[in-house]
């Protein structure tokens, strides 16, 4: 039996990395040791500047100058004590990637001697060269200065490396003239009205309630390959995924990948990559085998949801560096296998009070049941008025490969609720009246409603078809993609939700005004809400054709595709919706629509020109290889007189690969003759489209003839690692 040219890495003992040695046994004892916790934070400053940050942190103003180079005082005594020489900020452009520029504490007197220094104005403001980072037209490239300000509600942290420490400060990114470049701002911009809008709805049922803050959980899916089949596959290596592949016979059919036995060096690498991130504050809990072959899980419990979001970022760029140690390549790609299941980021969100309630849990009476039900229809309503926005913050060209298929949701946004719930407001929607309600209507609610927690206890099933599900006390936000920084579609969820309760609060306060009581005002707006949001509610089978007729039916919009996806951001009523906010002004909003679509257009080139390149420089000449053995053979048959019908199977394989390369040949043309015609188009929408619509789908096409060739060619011949090797860890 051939020996295969590429497999999984054969690790001797002395090859096999050294397993990371916790702190110790206790997780508890080093959870956040690198971290400038509010604890650490205490030791470090005097009671009165630590009253005043703390203070600031939680009312969200700004530090003064003062009190901040105070801070910055502490934070470099802590970080020096921890051996960090160097200190950056750390923001996240709209690159998709974090990022960081290294200043070192290191400085001379004016005497010219060596000390360390770390000044209030370095901690609250430093100036990164924005001219490389996306700016959608905002500025010109020559026009370099922009701006990185300190993010207090975010904790710094001492990432750690070979090299030596750095102090790691969290900040927002602006360019020069103001406008927000970044993922941070926006969130925190979000958060900020969702507080200010879900603090009075909450006030009609506790007057205690002084703040409400949005809570995340994030699941993150990835797959592991090793290094050494990852550097010999180009197309994974450049675009993170594989352009090529055949199905293995074994894929994930047998479904005794999920939640199976975790491989011996999947376990170490997990173990010492959560060490690290216990290490940096990110609350690591659960660990698992996912569905595919290869692909895994890893979930925290939940955070404030700047702080969740901040955290994966820090998870997925730990993840990588962590790996490295044990010869394996994180693929964070959402589709990076064919034929097998995809990864997401199943976003798990709620919102919370400072009283401690999570508003999204029934309690045990009427009235604590009527808070969550405002809160639980107003949330139904916001992605029923603003479903086309949702569907936009989560578009890209990776997702879309996932999007629909098999394994996530579709494109088409709904909402699940389970049938009890379901039921409860459909009983509401029967029995609340338009206007006073008698003391009948006013039993039968109270009856209905106080038995919310009873019927949770048997509804917390999920329905992974749905791309926005209640799971018992939060909305899980499933269609987020693997690779996605999650404040986009969280920018855009809280936005939503607060745009919404200040609209409820509008309407009750004007029904309060015409005499109406409050119970009754609230009870009459959510049943009118519960009428209006039936189209978008659905319990079904998502992947289902039927779903698909029935969503059109309903007006629901199916968009497949990012190019089209990203125009809902920047319609008349996403516009009004962003600027009525503060969230962005007109000019943000388009540039960061066309900084999207250039992404994406440049995302499919790649793939376009690594698969033109794979195609006519390593598959062609290997199947002509093998073709020409093939005819050699046949000619050696020829020459000892043996009739055709003993090498009519050659005959037959040597006319298939022909027709194979054929089309291959042509399609690669065709497919580099629209790649010019589309790069010669001067809007960044047209060029966008036209990569879709015209480039793209010669990919499954190439990629199909390609496939039936490696079906083919000597396996031993064949350039690049196959499925069945990538989709085994030893």
């Amino acid at each position: 039996m051939p020996t295969l040219r590429f497999r999984a890495l054969d690790i001797s003992a002395s090859q096999v990395p050294q397993a990371v040695t916790a702190p110790s046994a206790k997780i508890s004892d080093y959870f956040g040791q690198n971290v400038f916790t509010i604890d650490t934070m205490q030791k470090f400053l005097s009671k009165e500047v630590f009253k005043e940050v703390r203070a600031a942190i939680e009312s969200g103003q700004q530090i003064n100058r003062k009190v901040a180079e105070q801070v910055a005082t502490a934070m470099m005594a802590w970080a020096v004590s921890k051996g960090a020489t160097h200190y950056t900020h750390w923001f996240q452009p709209l690159t998709g990637a974090t990022a960081e520029k290294h200043d070192s504490f290191f400085e001379l007197s004016n005497e010219g001697k060596p000390i360390e220094n770390f000044s209030g104005s370095a901690l609250a403001q430093q100036e990164p060269d924005a001219s490389s980072f996306p700016s959608g037209g905002i500025r010109n490239t020559f026009e370099a200065r922009g701006y990185t300000a300190w993010d207090p509600s975010s904790p710094a942290f001492i990432m750690e490396s070979r090299s030596g420490k750095t102090l790691c400060i969290p900040t927002i990114f602006v360019s020069y003239t103001g406008e927000t470049l970044d993922y941070k701002a926006p969130l925190l911009k979000a958060l900020h009205v969702l507080d200010e809008a879900a603090v009075p709805v909450c006030q009609y049922f506790d007057k205690n309630v002084t703040k409400v803050f949005a809570t995340l959980g994030i699941e993150q899916e990835y797959f592991l390959v090793d290094t050494s089949i990852y550097f010999a596959r180009p197309d994974l290596e450049m675009t993170g995924r594989t352009l090529f592949g055949h199905s293995p016979a074994k894929g994930q059919q047998l479904e005794d990948h999920y939640f199976g036995s975790i491989p011996g060096r999947v376990a170490s690498f997990m173990t010492d990559f959560e060490i690290e991130a216990h290490k940096l504050g990110i609350p690591l809990k659960t660990r698992h085998n996912e569905v595919a072959p290869s692909q895994f899980e890893c979930a925290p419990v939940f955070e404030e949801i700047n702080l969740a979001v901040d955290h994966n970022q820090l998870l997925m760029d730990l993840m990588d560096k962590v790996a490295r140690r044990h010869h394996f390549k994180v693929l964070l790609h959402e589709k990076p296998y064919s034929g097998i299941n995809g990864s997401g980021k199943h976003n798990n969100w709620s919102l919370c009070t400072n009283t401690g309630k999570n508003l999204l849990t029934p309690g045990n009476t009427p009235k604590t049941n009527l808070m969550f039900l405002t809160f639980f229809i107003n949330t139904i309503k916001a992605v029923h008025e603003h479903d086309d926005l949702l569907r936009a913050s989560i578009a890209s060209a990776s997702n879309d490969h996932r999007l629909g298929a098999n394994e996530a949701p579709p494109a088409i946004m709904s909402i699940f609720l389970g049938q009890q719930l379901s039921a409860v407001l459909d009983d509401i929607e029967k029995k609340v009246g338009k206007g006073k309600l008698s003391p009948e209507e006013k039993t039968d609610v109270k009856i209905n409603i106080g038995r919310i927690p009873e019927i949770l206890l048997d509804n917390t099933d999920r329905n992974r078809t749905s791309p926005f599900a209640f799971t018992g006390n939060k909305f899980e936000f499933r269609a987020v993609g693997s690779s996605a920084n999650c404040s986009a579609a969280m920018s855009v969820l809280n936005l939503i939700v607060a745009n919404q309760l200040k609209e409820f609060a509008r309407e009750v306060d004007s029904l309060m005004d015409k005499g109406q009581k409050k119970d009754d005002a609230i009870l009459n707006v959510l049943r009118r809400y519960i009428v209006e949001t039936k189209n978008i509610r659905f319990e079904g089978n998502g992947y289902s054709d039927e779903w698909v007729k029935e969503a059109k039916k309903r007006g629901l919009k199916n968009i497949t595709n990012t190019p089209e996806a990203l125009d809902l951001m920047v319609t008349k009523k996403a516009k009004k919706l962003y600027t009525d906010n503060n969230i962005f002004s007109e000019r943000e909003l388009e540039a960061r629509h066309e900084i999207l679509l250039e992404t994406y257009t440049k995302k499919i080139q790649i793939e376009s020109r690594v698969m033109g390149d794979l195609a006519i420089n390593h598959i062609i000449p290997t199947a002509i290889k093998y073709q020409k053995i093939l005819v050699e053979n046949v000619e050696g048959m020829k020459d000892i007189g043996l009739k055709p019908e003993h090498y009519s199977a050659q005959l037959e394989i040597i006319k298939e690969i022909s027709e194979h390369m054929n089309i291959i040949k042509k399609n690669v043309d065709d497919m580099t003759e629209e790649r010019r015609k589309a790069n010669k188009l001067e809007y960044a929408r047209d060029k966008a489209i036209a990569y879709c619509q015209k480039v793209k789908p010669y990919f499954e096409i190439i990629r199909y003839h390609i496939d039936k060739l490696e079906l083919i060619v000597d396996d031993e011949m064949w350039p690049l690692p196959k499925y069945r090797e990538m989709l085994s860890i030893k």
